[in-house]
């Protein structure tokens, strides 16, 4: 997929659900457009739509479709926007976009194009943004795509393994249970795994590390019962903004039915500034039975600590 593409037209209407007509420029700034019927403080400020993708529609129809037509604020070309992720930006001379959604449910009674023709592209292929930094953007402007990688931190936590005694499973497991689950979405994984002895000093110093390089999610493996050297909840506690007992509530619940000891898990779940942090126990059966349940909220909470409430 190519990173470099440019803008074919820019369009406006100045009320929802009509089909948006191209002008010589726009200009952006925190509220999206200036004078588009969608600019606001919210998450949809712009529209972008690839010409590609609308030359296969009209292929399919049998029919012209002209810039706006689909309702997108800007339509470019030379970038695979089915590639593209929430979170991933744009770069068009100033302005800087950041993508919010991808695709949207079509109201068919209020969508000009819609009601002529009984399709839309705009709700499979369309990308929503908002503007980080404004400014003006014309047809012809280059257009930079800059993709998102998800950065992902797992901590092996075990004087045994840290001092080469046996090897880790645990952190392998892990990173191949979190590979497989992301396998099939938008999102671009980093992970990096680590194994550290049980020591809160050498634990705080990485876990401060990576939130300060901006790393999305950490698990940490292993620390979480009520052994002498189990140290790992309350040293995460210390350099954490909030904490999010649900998870963990419901982890120690499901399983301690079955398995009494599991309850005996002091496992967490928190947050410092965008970075999650989950504390999880060391075994692989565990590593399993945590990450099921932890990454089936994952990717919404990286939303939300983004601002983005999106249901």
């Amino acid at each position: 997929m190519s990173n470099k593409g440019q803008v074919i037209s820019v369009n406006i209407s100045e009320e929802k659900g009509t089909i948006k007509k191209p002008v010589s420029e726009i200009s952006l700034d925190h509220c999206g457009i200036v004078g588009d019927a969608h600019a606001g403080l919210w998450h949809r400020q712009v529209s972008l739509l690839a010409q590609e993708d609308i030359d296969f529609f009209v292929k399919e129809i049998r029919r012209k479709i002209a810039p706006g037509e689909f309702a997108e604020n800007i339509t470019l070309s030379g970038i695979d926007l089915g590639k593209v992720a929430i979170l991933d930006r744009f770069h068009i001379g100033t302005v800087e976009l950041e993508v919010t959604q991808i695709g949207k449910r079509c109201h068919g009674d209020n969508c000009a194009i819609y009601q002529e023709i009984g399709k839309c592209v705009m709700p499979k292929k369309g990308l929503f943004c908002r503007v980080i930094n404004g400014g003006k953007i014309k047809a012809g402007d280059s257009v930079e795509y800059i993709p998102k990688s998800l950065q992902v931190l797992i901590i092996t936590l075990s004087d045994r393994a840290s001092a080469g005694e046996y090897s880790d499973r645990s952190g392998p497991k892990a990173r191949q249970i979190i590979e497989e689950h992301f396998a099939d979405k938008r999102w671009r994984l980093k992970i990096n795994n680590i194994i550290l002895a049980d020591d809160a000093e050498q634990l705080t110093e990485k876990l401060n590390g990576a939130i300060d390089s901006h790393t999305d999610v950490i698990f940490t493996l292993g620390g979480t019962g009520i052994g002498p050297r189990d140290i790992t909840p309350e040293t995460i506690a210390a350099i954490c903004d909030k904490t999010i007992p649900g998870i963990m509530e419901n982890i120690r619940i499901k399983y301690g039915k079955e398995k009494p000891f599991a309850l005996l898990s002091r496992s967490i779940a928190a947050m410092a500034g965008k970075t999650q942090i989950y504390a999880l126990p060391g075994s692989v059966r565990a590593v399993e039975e945590y990450l099921t349940e932890i990454l089936k909220t994952v990717e919404h909470a990286i939303l939300m600590v983004h601002g983005l409430d999106v249901h």
